[in-house]
């Protein structure tokens, strides 16, 4: 049986981190700023932690990004 390769999109859209948990960047941040509150833009800043629903899903897909 052949290996599973990585989906290539998906590995540089997310980070591994140390304790293994998937860090991901939020969508709506390229443009139209005038429409979101201040509050909206500092929060679009931060990276966040993938869902724990998706989780096992996204994983597979990057079963050899280690």
């Amino acid at each position: 049986m052949p290996k599973q390769k990585t989906h290539r999109a998906s590995a540089k859209r997310l980070k591994r981190t140390g304790s293994g948990g998937l860090k991901r960047f939020r969508a709506f941040t390229s443009h139209r700023f005038h429409g979101k509150t201040v509050k909206q833009r500092r929060q679009l800043r931060k990276a966040k932690m993938v869902n724990s629903s998706d989780f096992k899903r996204i994983r597979q897909m990057l079963s050899q990004m280690d």
